[in-house]
This record gives C-alpha cells, sequence and structure tokens, in this order.
C-alpha cells in the first residue's frame, strides 16, 4: 500500500501549553490506524490540524505524495479528507437525506434535487453496506444508524481519508461490530481510517497500525498485530496501568438510601421515556444500570437530578419524599450528581477552575459570610482540590474549557465527591476518557462504595458496568427488563436484555 498522508514535524503552542511538538504520523492507502493517547495528549490538536480547524506553527503535510495547506474544513473536503464528530453534526428535524445533502450543490443551481441525491445515495449506501432509514428524522433513528448517516454524509462529499473521533463511544456491542464491517468494507475500496479511541480491545480489534501520543510528542508507532493492551496502556500513559479492578465484597446493607417507586415520564416522539421503572440502591453498593443509549437514562437522570417532575410515580432519598425536589434542595440532602455530558451538564465552560469548583457551595459558609463571597477563600478550597485530585492545570484561575476532557471530568469529581456524598448519581462517567483517568474514577468510585455510599451507574459500557457493579439492572424502552447480581450475568445476557427480552423470558429459554 502506497503512502496517503504524512504529516512531519508538526508543531502548535497555546499560551502556556506545548499540544504537538514535532509530531510525525502517516497513513497508507486502505489502512485502518489508530490513535491513542491520554486526554491532553495532543490527539485533538493533530485532527484539528488536518480537518483544518487550526493551523499548525510548524511542520509540513503531503497529501498522495502532493504537499498541501489545509485552512479550513472546506479545504479539508475538497482534498477528500471527511471527519465523522464523536457528536454527531446532524440536524434531528431532517431526513437521513436532508442532513446529507445540506451545505451541498445537488447540480440544479439553486433548486434542491432531493430525488436525484437520494438516488445517489442509496447506491453509495449499497456499495458500503451502510444500512439506513432515508425518509425518518435523525431524531427517531437509533444511535448506530445516525452514525452511518455521518459516514455517508462524508463519503457523498468524496472522502478517501476518514477521521472517526470515538466512534463507538454511544454504540451497542451489535453496532460496534457492524460499524467494524462498514470500515473493513471501506479499507478494500481503497479508503484510509483514522480511528481514534479509548478502547484498547477496539484498537486491538480493528486498526493495522497504531500511533501513540503522549504529552504532545509521538511515542511509538507500531504493528498491531504486535501489541498488546499493557504495553499500550503504558506507552499512553508512561507507566504500568491496571486494566481491571478489585472490589471488596460487598457490604451487607441494612437499608435503602435510594429508591424509585413506578416513575413515568411521557416524551415526544415516544423514545426516552420512563415507563413505571422501580429500583432500589442500598448503602455500600454499586448498582449498575445498562442499556442502549435514548432507552431512559436521560429522563430517569433528569428526574433523581431535580430537572423535571415525573408524571407518576415517587422517589425516595433517605427515607424523604424528594419527588418534584429542585437541584439545591438535592444537594442539601448530601447527593453526589456526576451528569453524561460533562461539557453540557456538568460543567460552565467559560468560567475558571474555581468557580466551577464551589458552584453549589459559593452561598454557604465558609465560601460567604453574611452575603459576602469570601473570593480568597474560594480560590485557597479549590488549589486543595486540584492538588487532592490530581487536575493538571496552570491555576485555578484558568476557564475550564481550557482543560483536557479527563482533566475536566476530574474537576467534576472534586467537586462531587469532596464531601463523601451518601449517594452517587453516575451517568458514563468514563465516556471518551483515556485509561489513565478511567483508573483514577473507577478508583474513587470505588473507595466510596467501601464508605458506604450508594451508587447508581448508568452506563452503555458493558464492560464498565460488569466491573463495577454489584447488582446490575437493565432498561428498553423505558421499562426494567431485569435485575441480576453481576457475578451471574454474562455480556450476551445483558445484550439480550439491552435490545427488549426480559430476563424471564431468558430464565425460561
Amino acid at each position: 500500500m502506497g503512502t496517503l498522508l504524512r504529516m512531519e514535524g508538526i508543531t502548535k503552542v497555546y499560551p502556556g501549553v506545548i499540544a504537538n511538538h514535532e509530531v510525525d504520523f502517516e497513513v497508507a492507502e486502505g489502512e485502518i490506524h489508530a490513535l491513542l493517547g491520554e486526554n491532553g495528549a495532543g490527539k485533538t490538536t493533530l485532527m484539528n490540524i488536518l480537518y483544518g480547524m487550526t493551523t499548525p506553527d510548524a511542520g509540513r503535510i503531503t497529501l498522495r505524495g502532493q504537499p498541501v495547506s489545509i485552512r479550513s474544513p472546506r479545504d479539508a473536503t475538497a482534498l477528500g479528507i471527511g471527519m465523522v464528530h464523536q457528536h454527531f453534526m446532524l440536524v434531528p428535524r431532517f431526513t437521513a437525506v436532508q442532513s446529507v445533502v445540506l451545505g451541498t450543490n445537488t447540480g440544479r443551481g439553486p433548486w434542491l434535487d432531493l430525488k436525484g441525491v437520494s438516488r445517489r445515495l442509496r447506491a453509495l449506501a449499497d456499495q458500503y453496506g451502510l444500512d439506513i432509514d432515508f425518509n425518518t428524522e435523525i431524531q427517531d433513528l437509533p444511535l448506530g444508524m445516525q452514525q452511518r448517516v455521518e459516514i455517508l454524509k462524508v463519503l457523498y462529499r468524496g472522502a478517501d481519508l476518514l477521521i472517526m473521533d470515538e466512534p463507538t463511544a454511544v454504540l451497542t456491542p451489535d453496532e460496534v461490530q457492524m460499524l467494524f464491517g462498514i470500515l473493513r468494507r471501506l479499507a478494500e475500496q481503497g479508503h484510509a481510517t483514522i480511528f481514534i479511541s479509548h478502547k484498547l480491545d477496539e484498537v486491538l480489534a480493528i486498526s493495522d497500525r497504531v500511533t501513540v501520543l503522549r504529552d504532545g510528542h509521538h511515542v511509538a508507532t507500531l504493528k498491531t498485530s504486535e501489541a498488546t493492551q499493557p504495553q499500550l496502556a503504558q506507552l499512553m500513559v508512561g507507566r504500568p496501568v491496571v486494566l481491571s479492578v478489585e472490589k471488596s465484597p460487598r457490604q451487607d446493607p441494612e437499608h435503602r438510601v435510594l429508591e424509585v417507586s413506578d416513575v413515568w415520564v411521557e416524551r415526544e416522539h415516544g423514545r426516552d421515556q420512563l415507563r413505571g421503572v422501580s429500583l432500589a440502591v442500598h448503602a455500600g453498593e454499586i448498582l449498575g444500570l445498562a442499556g442502549i443509549d435514548g432507552n431512559g437514562q436521560r429522563a430517569l437522570l433528569e428526574v433523581l437530578c431535580g430537572l423535571i417532575r415525573p408524571a407518576r410515580g415517587r422517589v425516595t432519598l433517605k427515607g424523604i419524599d424528594v419527588t418534584g425536589y429542585e437541584p439545591r434542595q438535592l444537594a442539601d440532602l448530601n447527593i453526589a450528581r456526576i451528569p453524561e455530558d460533562r461539557r453540557t451538564m456538568g460543567l460552565l465552560l467559560p468560567l475558571s477552575i474555581w468557580e466551577n469548583l464551589t458552584l453549589q457551595s459559593y452561598f454557604r459558609e465558609p465560601h460567604a459570610r453574611w452575603g459576602v463571597l469570601r473570593l480568597g477563600q474560594m480560590a485557597r478550597f479549590a488549589r486543595r482540590l486540584v492538588a487532592e485530585f490530581d487536575i493538571k492545570a496552570p491555576s485555578v484561575e484558568v476557564a475550564v474549557s481550557t482543560l483536557s476532557g479527563g482533566n475536566q471530568q476530574k474537576l467534576i469529581l472534586a467537586r462531587e465527591l469532596h464531601h463523601d456524598p451518601d449517594v452517587l448519581i453516575v451517568a458514563n462517567a468514563t465516556r471518551g476518557l483515556d485509561v489513565g483517568a478511567t483508573e483514577y474514577t473507577y478508583r474513587r468510585l470505588l473507595e466510596h462504595r467501601d464508605r458506604g455510599a450508594g451508587i447508581l451507574l448508568i452506563s452503555s459500557d458493558l464492560e464498565e458496568i460488569l466491573c463495577l457493579s454489584d447488582r446490575v439492572a437493565v432498561i428498553h424502552g423505558g421499562k426494567i427488563m431485569g435485575e441480576v447480581p453481576s457475578d451471574q450475568v454474562d455480556r450476551l445476557t445483558l445484550g439480550m436484555m439491552m435490545t427488549g427480552t426480559p430476563l424471564e423470558a431468558l430464565s425460561k429459554a
């Protein structure tokens, strides 16, 4: 295979941060090339340079042997480079055809030729094995199909090189395998893929070669067939990493700290509803709630965090009926909430580290006295937490938007866990995190479990559920499909429950 892309000596410096330092990276035609690194290692900056979202301070890029200058995503698209973002860039109320055609010329001047586009899209979908419902609105498509629309969108624009950023983060195991089949078919037809992921097992399963970045430097490029998970983890972090956790035996809980009883939530379009959900979390245990995204997890999270009131049912926290309580009232009951989307639900990105760390406590002692904020005290408090939770930042004055994803997650953990909560509600806590940050998060959660906290762990990652949970419940279509001890269930059973098969039916089979 010939070399399709070569990036040589790429350097990018931001104030106080060397994002990339003389990085070399190349991709061959028809290759699936994985790009690994911790959060903040420089992967995103390197790909933003390749896709024209920022410009390097030094270095050069050659494509098909010719030097190129990429100043914008439009330039990248014209050169045959496409990017499938982790958070899909689709219009919820558009169909698949409308989403793909958006921003392109359909060939009839100012008029849209949707029929002609639809024919070309169906031919492309058949060619690459992309099973898509073209006439349904994006908001009503499962996430796996939305991702296929994104892939089709870049192929329609003529991409020979695809950049895929955390492509499996929201997919079920079956959807992951379908995606891998699509990527292999693309490779067979000469398309190259840059596969950015933190899931080492997937990197080993799908890629031909893997490049590792650390602290903005190129550490290694090796054939995937010659790599192992521990080896890649150590290259990423710079030290041996424990890829599994050891749990102490579950405490024999005497009381329930959180109860959800027959809770109903109705949504438009019939997605993400709750239909009579009941579950209980005991002190000193982790209850894992598994399920494909969009089956009621967000509605449950919003109910438990006081963002919406259920149409029916009751929520009890430490014996108190808190149905309809507001977020601040719940915080006063020593509950911690780690949201699924740290950037939109967990942090105020333009504000500083110290402001985000005191969001839930700025109005009370010791941060305020007689209604006056004590800014010096708040800054000292923030510096203590930054040190305790190993948040890498030049100072507590910098905006949270400048931190890597892993350090943003640590900031949320610091804010929510420093006061030893009795109840933790955790949603996809390690989505998009590298192995080092994931290891750190797991350790913190288990520490609080062992101190007697009750933890509800909502996650679409089966490995995470099985690794951390004492009991596992599965949600599908807003209903609980069943509940089982984590040491008595396997991935196959959980996968079938996640697609709508009740545990009772599996037990009888």
